[in-house]
């Protein structure tokens, strides 16, 4: 079910000047699987057995933020149109924002203007983070066009936090998915200039990392058979309830849906995916795509961060080569 040429392609990216490790897992809408696993914990490391743990990144924004936020409107805890104050009342206490009254939607979709990211991890301990963060003076631009926002997710994580009452840490996750892997069974990410050190089972995302590991936009570990267990609820139902999911995999703003990104031109999933495609991607050099028309998920896990950010592997060529061969076939 993994062409030959998907599998020559991910072979071929594996090495120096490349991530150390790139798993692939495809799963069909009659619930076949496959998958393959290929290179090492790190350069130089274990060769993969292909039940490590690896940091989604920014997975966690679709695969526990967004769809917790569904959950709990499923529950009747909020409703997507809330604004944010009906929730977090004490945000931006004192200021004439609009923030205040921007939604639970816009958040989820990009669209409430808020900037991509700060330097969170240099104001202080977590505590000081989490505290600052509320009173924060943000540059808020106009409500309506897409704007990549992690700040936005960070808020989410808050709102979630408030209507469960427990911290992030504590929330429930299914098998294959976790916050705390154990260091000797995770695929190592970046040597962080930050913290001295190669990250091996600690959140590599910076802002995540300072406010104990966990914040709204990043945090999650996930194996390869948990995040495609993912991948294969969303394809073929069970991810949420009808209405929810429904809402989770169509477009509410160009190119958005409720937790993923749709197919557009240019899109991480490759230009031959029917128009109906979804899907989300990680820094540390993760994604995760469905493609209902086509009856077919597919997620791609590497760590092309290893040993930095800072290389030239192109991460986005091998996303869009590796699902126009799963398309083609």
């Amino acid at each position: 079910m993994i062409p030959a040429r998907t599998a020559e392609l991910l072979r071929a990216a594996v090495g120096p000047g490349g991530p150390s490790a790139a798993a692939l897992g495809v799963v069909t809408a009659d619930g076949q699987r496959d998958t393959l696993v290929v290179g090492h914990t790190r350069h130089g490391g274990p060769a993969l057995t292909g039940g490590e743990w690896w940091d989604l990144a920014s997975l966690t924004k679709p695969l526990f933020t967004a769809r917790e936020v569904l959950r709990a409107a499923e529950d009747g805890l909020l409703d997507l149109d809330d604004p944010l104050a009906r929730h977090l009342p004490d945000l931006a206490w004192m200021q004439e924002t609009p923030l205040r009254e921007r939604t639970l939607r816009q958040l989820l979709t990009h669209t409430a203007g808020l900037g991509a990211w700060a330097r969170l991890y240099t104001w202080g301990d977590a505590a000081t983070i989490r505290a600052r963060f509320l009173q924060e003076p943000w540059e808020v631009g106009p409500a309506g066009p897409v704007r990549y926002s992690d700040l936005g997710y960070v808020l989410l994580g808050r709102v979630l936090e408030r209507v469960r009452a427990r911290p992030l840490r504590n929330f429930p996750l299914e098998s294959g998915l976790t916050f705390t892997p154990d260091p000797t069974h995770t695929v190592s990410t970046e040597v962080c200039a930050w913290r001295e050190r190669l990250l091996t089972g600690e959140t590599h995302d910076e802002n995540a990392a300072a406010l104990g590991g966990v914040a709204g936009h990043a945090g999650l570990f996930g194996t390869l058979e948990g995040t495609l267990a993912q991948a294969e609820r969303l394809l073929r139902g069970g991810w949420l309830s009808p209405a929810a999911q429904q809402l989770a995999l169509t477009p509410q703003v160009p190119e958005r849906t409720l937790a993923f990104v749709h197919a557009c031109p240019g899109w991480s999933g490759g230009s031959l995916c029917s128009p109906q495609a979804a899907g989300h991607t990680g820094f540390t050099g993760t994604g995760l795509w469905v493609d209902p028309t086509r009856g077919l998920a597919w997620v791609l896990l590497t760590n092309r961060v290893h040993p930095t950010r800072h290389g030239h592997f192109d991460i986005q060529g091998l996303r869009r080569a590796v699902g126009n061969t799963l398309a083609a076939q």
